[in-house]
């Protein structure tokens, strides 16, 4: 059993790896044992588990990529409630924590942990002691949450017994058959094990996992459990029903992939994984940024409002496609909150002599919070008594420990060098953080949030929609595989999508590739247009349309072979293209989410097309930690 739990959750350290832990079932007792470091935690784990108890029926693991709270001992699952009996692992973000949280303070609950996962164990407890099965405590319990999760809860007064659920995000079952007694499977990464969907041989052991690859050196006999529905396994048997307490029978999952493939999804490569966890990482960047009233939320601030609305610049420091998503950023900020912003490459910033103090903002930006070159920026920035904001996808880098405050992208561990899913949801994030400004300087109304939040939502959707015109995409790559020089062009906020685009091209398929403002080519550039050359243009509906399309007349004149990233049903842009990647329409200032995502697929599928590992681009680190 333990062996089954700990090689689970090593199939799943891509998914994190800032804690792991196992709770087990031994008779009618519940062992623990918890390993907060870093890369380390799963090998500190290991040790920790030759303590556990003999006779195990039942266990439950989970390994973290921290979200609320610290990566420290004390946040890792699995959590319990006040009396130690019920084990609760969970994948998600509990929306209405604060609420849920003051509740149960109020009712003399003991919270020892930052984490929104905890909170599960003691609303669990509330319901067992009203005398309610465990599944049914645990029905009850989900209706008061709000949010996203996949969880599994165990407790001794039901021995053998792991009840879990979803919402949003993934979980999956698994049957193995097996000589002896039957027993209770694990959990991992944030889910546990039991029964079948309906008996099962008289020998076989169930699991559940957030993912596959957790399962499938054990079984290939999957099931899918849905959003809201819940999972009772047992011993030898499996029930699943609705929260309403409705039985269903669960979707079989049917999987051809080895383990190798099933760690990418299924997917060729990292890289084409994570472009389509887009959608997904975008929505769980924006999970409990809400709140009732059209009023946001950050993660971590240590500055208060007060000294924002003070703040009479933001400056913002970040290194390649970091670098990009603040050019993004100037935009919404000066666009929403009416504040001067400056957009700074790291690892100039500091040699410059900027004009910083105590009323400037600097935020940030790397997806890993170590990037030398910003952290040395952000140190700058504080020696001039500047307030610093970080957004980074590492919960407890160098860079938020170091930081006034914090505001975390939620994008999951990216393998892939170049950055994809943690770019988009780096662009998301500003734009909240525009939004948060806005808001505190009473430049924006509550209800207009609202509004520009409801579009912000509708990103997911409309990234999905650019994501599945990928063979279209592949199509237009394939015809100017054995071209050698780009020129990207853009206006506006087109302009750092066009830069993007630039430097996909040239980290993945080593191609020289240009991103240039579209106005600037008359002043020098254009006179490399000539018969031939390959000019990518962002040209979809935002500000400064029009002219863009002027320039794009401009090089066609010349002779160049033009290719456009344009909106849905735009036979005017259309028209003025050689070939075009087709995007649908969103707001002007959230544009460069959507239009990102073509050229994303444009570099990757002429990067394959040349025979290189997308995956591993030559001469480049995932973190660049030497100046």
């Amino acid at each position: 059993m333990l062996d089954v739990l700990l090689d689970g959750l090593a199939s799943l350290e891509y998914r994190g790896y800032d804690s792991a832990g196992i709770a087990v079932e031994a008779g009618e007792d519940l062992w623990r044992a918890r390993a907060a470091t870093g890369t380390r935690s799963l090998d500190d784990l290991r040790k920790l588990a030759s303590a556990a108890p003999a006779g195990v029926f039942a266990g439950i693991g989970h390994t973290r990529w921290a979200t609320h709270g610290a990566p420290v001992e004390a946040n890792a699952h699995p959590h319990l409630d006040c009396t130690g009996t019920v084990a609760v692992v969970h994948n998600g973000i509990i929306e209405n924590c604060r609420e849920l949280s003051e509740m149960l303070l109020g009712e003399g609950h003991d919270l020892i942990s930052e984490t929104d996962t905890e909170l599960l164990a003691h609303l669990v407890e509330r319901e067992l002691a009203t005398g309610a099965s465990l599944a049914d405590a645990l029905r009850a319990t989900l209706r008061q949450v709000e949010g996203a999760f996949a969880l599994a809860v165990m407790w001794p007064g039901e021995p053998g017994t792991i009840v879990a659920a979803r919402r949003v995000s993934p979980l999956v079952l698994g049957r193995v058959d097996i000589a002896g007694p039957p027993t209770a499977g694990p959990g991992t990464a944030g889910p546990g094990t039991a029964g079948p969907p309906t008996a099962g041989p008289e020998g076989c052991q169930w699991m559940l996992a957030s993912d596959v690859p957790a399962l499938l050196g054990r079984t290939r006999t999957f099931w899918v459990i849905e959003d809201d529905q819940l999972a009772e396994l047992r011993a030898g048997s499996m029930r699943v029903t609705t929260l309403a307490g409705k039985d269903v029978e669960p979707s079989e999952l049917h999987v051809e992939w080895d383990v190798e493939a099933a760690q990418k999804g299924g997917f060729d490569d990292f890289m084409s994984k994570e472009m389509h966890e887009q959608p997904r990482a975008i929505a769980d960047t924006l999970l409990g940024r809400a709140l009732p009233g059209g009023l946001l939320a950050l993660d971590q601030m240590r500055i208060s409002d007060e000294e924002l609305r003070e703040v009479d610049k933001v400056v913002v420091v970040a290194c390649g496609s970091s670098y990009h998503a603040g050019l993004v950023a100037k935009f919404a900020i000066e666009h929403w909150a009416r504040l001067p912003a400056e957009i700074d490459i790291a690892s100039e910033f500091r040699y410059r002599d900027p004009i910083l103090d105590r009323r400037t903002l600097v935020v940030g930006v790397s997806q890993s919070g170590e990037t030398v070159d910003t952290l040395q920026a952000m140190r700058e920035a504080r020696r001039w008594d500047a307030k610093v904001l970080v957004i980074s996808n590492v919960v407890d880098s160098s860079m938020a420990r170091e930081a006034d405050g914090v505001l975390y992208t939620r994008a999951g561990p990216e393998i892939g060098v170049a950055a994809t899913k943690t770019h988009l949801a780096q662009i998301v994030a500003l734009e909240v953080l525009a939004l948060y400004l806005a808001q505190l300087r009473g430049i924006i109304y509550p209800t207009e949030v609202e509004r520009l939040l409801d579009d912000i939502a509708r990103l997911p959707e409309l990234v999905q929609l650019a994501l599945d015109r990928s063979d279209s995409v592949r199509a237009v790559a394939a015809k100017y595989a054995a071209t050698r020089d780009f020129f990207f062009l853009g206006r506006n906020v087109g302009f750092p999508v066009a830069l993007e685009g630039a430097l996909k091209l040239k980290e993945l398929a080593y191609l020289r590739a240009e991103g240039y403002p579209a106005g600037e080519l008359k002043h020098g550039p254009i006179a490399l247009i000539e018969p031939g050359t390959v000019v990518v243009g962002v040209a979809t509906r935002t500000r400064l349309w029009e002219k863009m399309m002027g320039n794009i007349a401009e090089v066609r004149s010349r002779g160049a072979t033009v290719v456009l990233v344009a909106n849905d049903g735009d036979d005017q842009a259309g028209s003025e293209a050689d070939d075009v990647l087709w995007v649908p329409a969103t707001h002007p200032v959230l544009a460069p989410v959507v239009d990102v995502v073509p050229l994303q697929l444009f570099a990757y599928h002429l990067a394959r097309r040349h025979g290189h590992d997308v995956d591993r681009p030559r001469n480049l680190a995932k973190t660049v930690t030497v100046e």
